[in-house]
C-alpha cells in the first residue's frame, strides 16, 4: 500500500466504534485508524480470494464442463459416507 494517507470521512454505526475504541483499550490495535485499516485491509484480501475462487471455478467449467446437480448431489453422498463423525 501507498505511504501517503488520505483522510476519510464514513458514518458508521456506534457498535463498530466502539467495538474499535475497545480493541484500542485492550492493546489489541494502536488506534481506531489502524482498527479500521486492518478490517479494511482484511476485506480486500477477502473479496480478491473470492474473485480468484470464481476465476477459477469458471476455469474449471471452461475446461471439463458445468458440474450437474446430480454430480453435487452424488459427490455430497460420498463425503457424508466417508466422513468420520467426532462428537463431544
Amino acid at each position: 500500500m501507498s505511504t501517503r494517507k488520505e483522510r476519510l470521512t464514513v458514518t458508521v454505526d456506534p457498535a463498530f466504534i466502539a467495538a474499535g475504541n475497545d480493541a484500542v483499550a485492550e492493546g489489541r490495535a494502536e488506534s481506531l485508524s489502524a482498527w479500521v485499516k486492518a478490517a479494511l485491509a482484511e476485506r480486500v484480501a477477502r473479496e480478491r480470494r473470492l474473485v480468484a475462487l470464481a476465476d477459477a471455478v469458471s476455469a474449471y467449467d471452461e475446461r471439463f464442463g458445468v458440474l450437474s446437480a446430480q454430480e453435487l448431489a452424488d459427490q455430497a453422498r460420498a463425503d457424508r459416507e466417508s466422513a468420520i463423525v467426532v462428537r463431544g
